[in-house]
């Protein structure tokens, strides 16, 4: 306990940028959830009602909360190689904001929700509570998709799990599961979900495959 909180402390500044930026996205989120007297661009296309709905995918849907939580943890408690959490969390900031302004300057949404399931089971009684928490407008890029790809990105990318093949793939499994939940849980179009894809591609090229970031390391 004692080394975690030497630890903690030693990384005071890291999460306290964390702590600023969260504070100020989640109530720039707020502010445009509530925004009224705009008008909403729909975004389904027909390709997203060839797409059947499935309760089970509320499971990974959920799990992301927790994924990207503990990505975050990892890299600021315990990756000493400084460059890659620069990487994660230069990622994570630039598509958190981009959909911030994006939800600006164009207010969007959609009408794919399923209101009357075909079947009542305890996945469902899960969907129907996040449809009543999470409103269908502001949904591009899809913020599920991008973080949860950000995250197997930088997973995939970090020198300290180079040799845990396990937690590197199950990162990958469980991102493609959360992406494939957003479509078919109706949360998002197809559009959104291409959108999050184009910008992770931007951000690897930019933070990834270029030497970006200078090598460094927390102090310990």
């Amino acid at each position: 306990m004692k080394a975690f909180g030497k630890r903690l402390y030693a990384r005071r500044r890291e999460w306290a940028l964390i702590l600023i930026f969260m504070v100020l996205y989640l109530a720039a989120f707020a502010w445009l959830e509530n925004r009224t007297g705009v008008p909403i661009h729909m975004l389904e296309i027909r390709a997203d009602d060839a797409i059947p709905f499935c309760e089970y995918f509320i499971v990974p849907y959920y799990l992301w909360f927790l994924y990207v939580a503990a990505t975050v943890i990892w890299f600021t408690m315990y990756q000493n190689d400084k460059r890659d959490w620069y990487r994660l969390v230069l990622s994570l900031g630039f598509g958190m904001t981009l959909f911030i302004v994006v939800s600006y300057v164009f207010p969007n949404g959609h009408t794919l929700r399923e209101y009357s399931f075909p079947r009542e089971n305890i996945f469902t009684q899960m969907v129907r509570y996040l449809y009543t928490v999470d409103t269908s407008t502001n949904v591009m890029p899809s913020i599920h998709v991008f973080n949860s790809v950000a995250c197997c990105v930088a997973l995939m990318n970090a020198e300290g799990l180079k040799k845990h093949q396990v937690i590197r793939w199950g990162s990958f499994v469980l991102t493609v599961l959360i992406v494939a939940s957003t479509v078919f849980l109706k949360q998002h179009t197809i559009l959104d979900l291409i959108v999050a894809l184009v910008l992770n591609r931007i951000c690897w090229s930019a933070l990834y495959n270029y030497q970006t970031v200078p090598e460094l390391s927390f102090e310990q």
